[in-house]
Order: structure tokens, then sequence, then C-alpha cells
């Protein structure tokens, strides 16, 4: 990349193998569909969709898979310079069951992961630096030598804006989120943002309460905190007050990917220096969008395809 990216993530990376039936079981499955995956790389080919320059800091294996998600990750425009090929290790698969409206049972097979693997280096670092938004994830906490390559970026960005925290909470990579709190709390301290939903916020901040969660969050450090309340739509919280914006509706096919669709256009936003309450709203159609497909990456919407949308409801 030529140029600083716009938006640069932190993170999983892996290949998504998504049955083509819905509401029947793996044993029952018939066919699948291969897919990029992995929330980090997910967030950025969401960015990417909506034309900024996008980057992922990651792991793969010298192996197919990971030959697929380099060329993947190309064709969404999403660079892979600092995506390290890690001696060994083997690109981590993701399996999911789908039960609409809000079932989707997933079975992660990422031993070792590469991507939980990556260390800091100066090219690295000075890609943080420069990056106009940096997102981290929890996920990127729960095991070395990812944990301390996730604080060595978050000190060399110095806290600036924007660095945005993903509470990507996945109990299966932690052993108690007892565990994982104190890290938690410490990447919020070094973050302007935190995005996530009513679990994850509760992880974070011990408030199942949408709003004393959001004030939690913002006491531990950040300027924004976003809670996705589902069904209920979405709260942020900044310095001018709450927002609350009501949910999108669609048909549900998939959930896993609506976070992430979330997160890139979340981040599109931002950067483009809207108004809280602008953002929330068009980066709840996003998500939506992609729930409404059996796909995350491939779903990702176009800035064009959100607009349309949102000016149908108004």
């Amino acid at each position: 990349m030529s140029m600083p990216a716009e938006v640069l993530t932190i993170g999983r990376l892996g290949v998504d193998v998504y049955p083509q039936q819905v509401g029947v079981g793996l044993e029952d499955v018939s066919s699948f569909g291969k897919y990029l995956g992995g929330s980090a790389a997910n967030v950025a080919v969401a960015a990417a969709r909506h034309g900024r320059r996008a980057a992922l800091v990651s792991g793969v294996g010298d192996d197919p898979f990971g030959r697929f998600l380099r060329r993947a990750l190309a064709g969404f425009g999403v660079s892979d310079d600092h995506v390290a090929t890690v001696p060994g290790g083997r690109t981590p698969v993701t399996f999911c069951e789908m039960f609409p409206p809000d079932d989707f049972p997933l079975y992660f097979y990422r031993d070792d992961a590469p991507d939980l693997q990556i260390a800091a280096d100066e090219a690295m670092l000075a890609a943080v630096r420069s990056a106009a938004l940096c997102w981290t994830t929890v996920t990127g906490l729960s095991r070395e030598p990812s944990r301390a390559t996730t604080l060595t970026a978050l000190g060399a960005r110095e806290r600036r804006e924007h660095t945005v925290l993903d509470l990507d909470w996945r109990p299966m990579f932690w052993p108690s989120p007892d565990e994982a709190y104190p890290w938690i709390r410490a990447v919020l301290a070094r973050s302007t943002v935190a995005i996530g939903n009513l679990d994850e916020c509760e992880v974070a901040t011990g408030e199942r309460n949408p709003r004393a969660a959001a004030e939690e969050l913002r006491e531990a450090g950040v300027r924004i905190a976003v809670v996705k309340m589902g069904p209920a739509g979405v709260l942020g919280l900044d310095d001018d007050g709450f927002v609350e914006v009501p949910p999108y509706r669609v048909d549900v096919l998939n959930g896993l990917g609506a976070g992430d669709a979330f997160g890139g256009a979340f981040c599109h936003g931002l950067l483009a220096g809207w108004s809280l309450e602008r953002i929330l709203r068009f980066a709840n159609v996003a998500g939506a969008l992609v729930a409404a497909q059996i796909a995350c990456s491939d779903a990702m919407p176009t800035t064009a395809e959100v607009e349309a949308h949102l000016a149908a409801c108004s």
C-alpha cells in the first residue's frame, strides 16, 4: 500500500465454511460455501467496500487456505502487506450452523492460529502510527504473543483518534470472563472508541443495562461507547450524550457477519466526520443487509447500497 491505510485492523483471519442449507445440523448438510472470514478481516473488507483504503495485520499458514485468503483480500481491495505467513501454522477454518433468526452455532478449528502468533515489527508499528483509524479486538488479547503485539501497537498509537476496540467476546478463547476482564480494561484505557453487543459489554463492564454499560465504558477511558442491542437497535454515547437508533428490519438468514459489517460502516462514518446518530443509522443498515444473506465478507454492502435503503426508510 503506497499510502497510509485509512482503516487498519489487527486480528482474526480465517476461512468460513458455511452450509448452503439453512435450518439443519452440520451432520445433515450436503454442500458448503467457502469464504474469507475472521472479525478483523471482515471489518477491513467492509471498510474497503465503502471506498476506504484498508489493511489487515494478521497471519496465515503456508497452505492452500492461506493462499485463498491472500487472493480474497486482494480481490476485496484490502492490503495484506502485514499478513505474515507463519511457518508450521495452519490457517484456521470455522464452520457454522444456521437456525434463523437468532441461533448460529460456531465451530472453530484454530489450534495455534497464525493470527494469534503475529509479532510487532517496525513496519507494522509504522502502519499503526500512520493509519487514520486502528481497529483492535478482545480476541487478540486472549493469547500470547498476540496480546503483547496488541499492547505494543496501542502503545505506538498513543491513544490518538481513532483507536477502536471491538469487544469481540468469544468465550471459547478464554478460560473465563474474569481472566479477560483486566486485559479488556487495560486496552479500553488506550482506546478512543469501544463497540460491543450486550454480552460483550457485560464482560467488559459488569453492566447489563445498555446505558449503564455505555457510561462505564466512557469511565474506562473511551470517548465513544457503542452498545449493540440486537432487536432493540443500537445505543451510542459520546460527549453530546446518548443516541438510540431503532433496528432496521430484515428477514435474518445468518447473523454472524452483521457486527463486522456494522464495524466497517462505523469506521467509514467516523472518518467522514458524521454525527454519532448518522453513523449508527448507517452502520445499523449495513449490518442488517449482511444478516439477510448467508455469506459475510462476500455480502458486505457498498455505500450506495446502504444509502438506498436509508432513503427508502425516510
